[in-house]
This record gives structure tokens, C-alpha cells and sequence, in this order.
């Protein structure tokens, strides 16, 4: 009979003790349940929105098995499916636009287990159930605006150095530049070549001109469409952030295919409206605001405007920084200006402790800009943020001189990850 030092036998103890405990969670199952979580930047999850959501519940004459407070948000666990979708509907109808009131599955592990961290194995679709979808990125539609994008910055790289040249158009997947002689044509050709390193320049004439093909190199090609997918995966998984979904599953499949997967996720057409979800980025002159460091300081017309009376062509808008109201009057006469093609990254400067946001227009928004910004040095320029229907301003920075079709916005205040703007 083989014998061990009694020290040997606590250790197969203590580890069979531990692991039972961490299996518990797997006994105790998953109940309905509803998640809150706030929608804009400036809204906290706090023991304020807990009150609130505790409120509204009780109003309703609903008691929930569990109400907690976490860093993503409420949750709200209940006996049933029934009383858990009755309870979503209270939450949205009291809680307003400004929230995600999301269905899930929550664990009914006592609290003492998930303050060691215990918590039950996730399962998979085929064991759980949940939602997934199959989505597909439009590579022909992303290699369409990059051509677009390149008959602007063609035509503005042309005017810039004075080269002469009678039309830039599109054939098929390459682009066609006209020049009058062959030395305009070639001195025109060294300066794309130079700037335009992703592309093949091949030179042909014509009885009445001469030409110059532009096409994307394979490579160049390739590039752009793997950043699309990745932009639509840094989306993608922003948005699933909102759904409160535990362990969810966001991958590339194949050159232009992407999968998600919410395990537990109940509410199908709520996942569906997020996912699809779009916004617009506008650039929008500001009229009047009330801070006193501009020119455009103006309180009367802010209270005018609260009060009804918006002088024709302009708009009250609302500011999310920081958290408070601060109202704008945008001139929708002064125009609009949208970047059609391109993406603008939030980078991080370490040394500044500030985010920048670099903007590149095409030719016509470049136009439009120039001629708003000059003669508005030193007025405010608004950011505004267009979402199911609701305008924000996400910031408004002071123009310090003329811009062009390139230019920065500096000041933006992200407590949070750095984003991803689609302009």
C-alpha cells in the first residue's frame, strides 16, 4: 500500500474543494434579464440612473431578483420572460432614446461567488442560443469612392502646381487625366507618380489629346480593402459593447465577410437596429453660443432661440461635452460640409494629452470650406453628429486660419477609447 506525506493529501483536497466552488456557478443557471446602458458619451452609469431605473420598475409594480450596478451598466435579472420583457418596455418608455435597454441572460450565482470571481462556463450558440449574422463588406463599393477620392486629389494636386490638363473622368477601374501636349503630360505624370505611390501612370494618345491612365496597384488594392474590413470591425465591435452580450464572438471570414455572434442575446431586432446602425458627421458654421471667448458669444439669441424665436436658416443644437447644455445656432445657409470618401482616425499625442482629428475633404468640400473658414477666423465651427435622427455638437473649436481641404480639429475631450469618425 503506497503511502504520502499527509501534506500531499490536503493539497488533493484543497484543489477538489476549489474545484467544486468554481463550478457552482454552472448549477445555479441563467435567469431573463435587461441591461441599461446610456447611449451618449456624456450620460454616467451611477447610482443616479440606478434610481432611476429602481423607480420605474417599482412604478410599474415589478420586482426584479436583482438590481445591480456595474461599470457598463444596469442590470435587472427576473423570474421569467414575461415579466423581463414588460420590464423593457417600462425601462425604454421611461428611460427615453438616450439608453439601451438591451435583453440578455444573467447568471443566478449568489453574490458571494461573483465576488471571487466565479462565474458559469459560457456557452456557445448551438448550446445557449442567440443571434447570428453573416455580414458582407462592398469591396467594389469602397474601391468606388477610392476612385473618387482620386479624381478630387488629382485635379486639387494639378492646380496646386500649375499643370494645365482638360478633364479628369473614370473608365471602368482606372482613371483617365487629358493634357494638351506631351510635355504638360509628362511633367504631370512625375508629379502624381511622386504622390501618388499606390497607383500605375501609363501614358497613351489620342487623335485630339494626349493621355494619362491612372489604376490602383494590386497591392495598393488589397490595402484598401483590408482596411475596410477592419473598420468595419472596429465598429462592429463598438456597437456589440452596447448589447452587454458576454463573450461575444466578432471575426473576419474570408477577404470581405464578417461574423457575429451573441450568445444569449434574446432581442433580435434590437441587435439588428444597432449593428445596421448609421451617422452622419456634419461641419456646420456656429452663429451664436454662450461661452465668451469667441466672437460668437451671443446669450441673448441663445435664450431667444430656447424660447422659440430661431431666426430663419439656423437651428438650436445641443453640445454633449462635458456634460452640459450648451446651446448653438447653426446657419444651415452657410452650408454644409461633408467628407464623402475618406476616414478621419482620432490619433492619441502623448506629450499633449489631447486628441486630433485629422480631416481630408474632397475637392468640392475643400472649396466650400475655404470659403466659410476665411471669412470666419476666429468664429466657432461645429462638429455635429447625426444619429437616429437627433443632431449634437460634439465640439466646437475656433477657426485659427483659413482651412483648406486638409486640416485638423484639435480640443476633443475622450475619456473613453479612441474613436473611429466616418465623415
Amino acid at each position: 500500500m503506497n503511502h504520502y506525506p499527509l501534506w500531499k493529501y490536503l493539497l488533493i483536497f484543497g484543489m477538489l474543494v476549489v474545484g467544486f466552488i468554481y463550478t457552482l456557478p454552472n448549477l445555479y443557471g441563467e435567469s431573463p434579464a435587461v441591461q441599461v446602458m446610456p447611449l451618449r458619451t456624456h450620460l454616467k452609469v451611477d447610482t443616479e440612473l440606478l434610481k432611476r431605473v429602481e423607480e420605474a420598475l417599482k412604478s410599474a409594480q415589478i420586482n426584479p431578483e436583482m438590481l445591480a450596478l456595474d461599470a457598463t451598466g444596469i442590470k435587472a435579472r427576473f423570474a421569467d420572460i414575461d415579466t423581463q420583457g414588460k420590464a423593457k418596455d417600462i425601462l425604454q418608455a421611461r428611460l427615453g432614446e438616450d439608453y439601451v435597454v438591451a435583453l440578455n441572460l444573467q447568471p443566478r450565482s449568489p453574490q458571494w461567488l461573483l465576488n471571487i470571481n466565479a462565474l458559469p462556463m459560457y456557452l456557445g450558440l448551438d448550446l445557449r442560443g442567440g443571434v447570428h449574422f453573416l455580414l458582407q463588406v462592398d469591396m467594389k463599393g469602397v474601391l468606388d469612392k477610392s476612385l473618387e477620392s482620386a479624381i478630387s486629389d488629382f485635379r486639387a494636386t494639378l492646380r496646386e502646381q500649375n499643370i494645365p490638363y482638360s478633364g479628369v473622368s473614370r473608365e471602368g477601374n482606372s482613371l483617365s487625366i487629358k493634357f494638351r501636349d506631351a510635355a504638360m503630360r509628362s511633367k504631370g505624370m512625375s508629379e502624381l507618380k511622386q504622390r501618388f505611390n499606390g497607383m500605375d501612370f501609363n501614358d497613351s494618345d489620342s487623335s485630339s489629346d494626349f493621355r494619362l491612365t491612372a489604376t490602383f496597384k494590386p497591392q495598393e488594392e488589397q490595402s484598401i480593402q483590408k482596411a475596410a474590413v477592419q473598420q468595419n470591425l472596429t465598429t462592429l465591435r463598438n456597437r456589440v459593447n452596447e448589447l452587454g452580450v458576454a463573450e461575444p464572438v466578432i471575426q473576419q471570414q474570408g477577404a470581405d465577410r464578417i461574423v457575429v455572434q451573441l450568445p444569449g442575446m434574446q432581442d433580435t431586432s434590437r441587435a439588428e437596429g444597432i449593428l445596421g446602425r448609421t451617422a452622419t458627421l456634419q461641419v456646420r458654421m456656429v452663429e451664436a453660443h454662450l461661452n465668451a471667448d469667441s466672437r460668437d458669444y451671443n446669450p441673448e439669441k441663445i435664450e431667444a432661440a430656447r424660447s422659440g424665436i430661431i431666426p430663419a436658416g439656423t437651428e438650436l443644437l445641443y453640445s454633449r461635452r462635458d456634460g452640459r447644455e450648451r446651446a448653438f445656432v447653426d446657419f444651415k445657409a452657410s452650408g454644409v460640409y461633408r467628407r464623402k470618401s475618406q476616414w478621419c482616425r482620432c490619433l492619441d499625442r502623448p506629450a499633449e494629452f489631447r486628441p486630433v482629428v485629422s480631416v481630408k475633404l474632397d475637392a468640392k468640400g475643400g472649396i466650400a470650406m475655404k470659403n466659410a473658414s476665411r471669412d470666419g477666423i476666429k468664429r466657432r465651427m461645429a462638429v455635429v453628429l447625426i444619429e437616429k435622427g437627433q443632431a449634437e455638437v460634439l465640439t466646437a473649436p475656433t477657426i485659427q486660419s483659413e482651412l483648406s481641404n486638409r486640416f485638423q480639429i484639435t480640443g476633443m475631450r475622450n475619456t473613453r477609447k479612441p474613436m473611429i469618425w466616418h465623415c
